[in-house]
């Protein structure tokens, strides 16, 4: 008989908090937690698109402060993986130095250079991929003893890539409404597991009498 009062007395503490309560609340701190997730990423977004203006406007000294604050930001951070993006300003720039180089060179590969950018040059007002495609399509057409590619070689883009990825979990206002998330519901299913061991508890002491 006095497990039975201890059991009943177990559910109806257990009781005292309603599961649409705790429902409730899980709403109102998942809602919390979903903001300031896209509020993590937005901001992301933004540096990273602070980067590319830097990147674009070729100012090297605050492409690389952009960068520093892009990864700062990111590493403490979490929902904030940038994907990878690509340098393109900055490539352009010194693919175009590596060909002004060779290009002015003396040696006689200097002027298969200067031809390749007169044909392309006039079809493409800015460095592009469309543009490097055809700067490698004209000097492919010369003979192999005195194709250039054997003297200089234009960057490699994967140099100029970037991929920064976020912590799994950070201490930060989106990191602790996710936390609080993740203990209302280990709570809502703790509290409904024990309902149901109590009440088989109860049925298996009523079949013992």
């Amino acid at each position: 008989m006095a497990d039975k009062r201890r059991v009943k007395a177990n559910i109806r503490q257990l009781r005292r908090v309603k599961t649409w309560q705790l429902l409730v609340l899980l709403v109102i701190v998942g809602f919390a937690a979903a903001t300031f997730l896209r509020l993590n990423n937005t901001d992301m977004i933004q540096q990273r698109d602070a980067v590319l203006a830097a990147d674009k406007a070729g100012d090297e000294d605050a492409i690389q402060s952009r960068l520093y604050d892009l990864q700062r930001y990111v590493s403490s951070h979490m929902n904030t993986d940038t994907g990878p993006f690509y340098l393109e300003g900055q490539y352009y720039r010194d693919a175009q130095e590596t060909v002004d180089a060779a290009k002015n060179d003396s040696n006689p590969n200097g002027n298969i250079y200067a031809k390749a950018e007169a044909v392309c040059k006039p079809q493409y007002t800015t460095w592009s991929t469309s543009y490097v495609q055809c700067f490698t399509d004209e000097l492919a057409k010369y003979p192999a003893a005195s194709n250039p590619a054997t003297s200089v070689t234009l960057p490699n883009t994967n140099l100029y890539r970037c991929n920064y990825s976020g912590p799994l979990w950070s201490p930060d206002f989106a990191g602790w409404s996710t936390l609080v998330c993740l203990i209302i519901v280990v709570i809502i299913i703790a509290r409904l597991m024990s309902l149901v061991i109590l009440h088989l508890l109860l049925k298996r002491h009523y079949r013992g009498i």
